[in-house]
């Protein structure tokens, strides 16, 4: 099995702060070089259990994903590579799972677009018959697909807490009419291109969530994660129905398995069995082999 890597702990470069699963250290002033560690969240807890591979199918998809979508928005690609930056003996902790990217300055939105309702959009709808501010027709069930994507902000949390669904408003008070009318547009037609994409491969894109920087000209760029299973739903043709949550490619078991554990999600969390660990690695490898055969 895969070597998991929980932490990293590259001390050639100064370390700038680590997310639920990536680690970011400084590359001089205009870059950063990013760590996939094999971490995995639930209920915004991170877990003891790492994944192993994980960080590695984050990244080669990601990367993929860039690739594939860069005539539609500039990307925070630099094209350096990361073994080039490290220490030789920390070489190990980056190969595979790491990336060297250009510093910019994130817009504090996430730029989530939906193509089916599922998760806190179907609360919300059943709620007000909307999401983020936008009717949709009545009737709709769970899973069902709307009529046309939409754009569905949410804000950026503090650590530990969660994004909170906001409404096209609030995005053009953070950054202004015209920034938030290209996200909403980019999120869209981003969305869309890769949906039509994974629909090819059997997979369904249920909906995802997009992250933006600027860079020192104030030109919008792509960032951070792109179409993977801990940013967006995949879900397997196969296994589609409206009326329930379909199976997805992604912590689906290991959320399952700790909802049948007494446990008041707050950490620690309870320690994942072995099965639930290979269930889960097969999951994110099975999402990556799918889109890139």
């Amino acid at each position: 099995m895969v070597q998991a890597l929980h932490q990293s702990t590259i001390t050639s470069l100064p370390l700038l702060g680590r997310g639920k699963v990536r680690d970011m250290y400084a590359v001089g002033d205009d870059q950063l070089l990013i760590v996939a560690t094999d971490r995995i969240s639930a209920f915004d807890v991170i877990l003891d259990d790492p994944i192993p591979g994980k960080g590695q199918v984050l990244t080669e998809l990601t990367e993929f994903w860039l690739k594939k979508l860069a005539h539609i928005v500039p990307n925070h690609s630099t094209g350096t590579d990361p073994l080039d930056v490290v220490a030789p003996n920390e070489r190990d902790q980056v190969v595979g799972r790491a990336v060297v990217v250009k510093r910019l300055k994130p817009i504090l939105v996430e730029a989530v677009a939906r193509g089916y309702l599922i998760g806190s959009g179907w609360k919300d709808y059943q709620a007000s018959g909307s999401v983020c501010g936008i009717a949709l027709p009545a009737g709709l069930q769970q899973a069902s697909q709307l009529p046309e994507p939409i754009f569905t902000p949410a804000a950026k949390a503090e650590f530990g807490l969660h994004d909170e669904n906001v409404d096209f408003a609030h995005v053009v008070k953070e950054v202004g009419q015209a920034m938030a009318e290209k996200i909403r547009a980019l999120t869209l037609q981003l969305y869309t291109e890769a949906a039509a994409f994974a629909a090819t491969k059997g997979i369904i894109i249920a909906d995802t969530k997009f992250e933006f920087g600027l860079d020192a000209n104030g030109t919008l760029h792509l960032m951070d994660e792109v179409l993977t299973p801990d940013s967006s739903r995949f879900w397997p043709q196969s296994g589609y129905a409206v009326g329930i949550s379909p199976p997805s490619f992604d912590k689906q078991f290991v959320r399952d398995w700790l909802e049948t554990q007494v446990w008041d999600k707050t950490p620690p969390a309870p320690r994942l069995p072995a099965d639930v660990i290979e269930k889960t690695a097969a999951k994110y490898r099975e999402a990556l082999e799918r889109l890139t055969a």
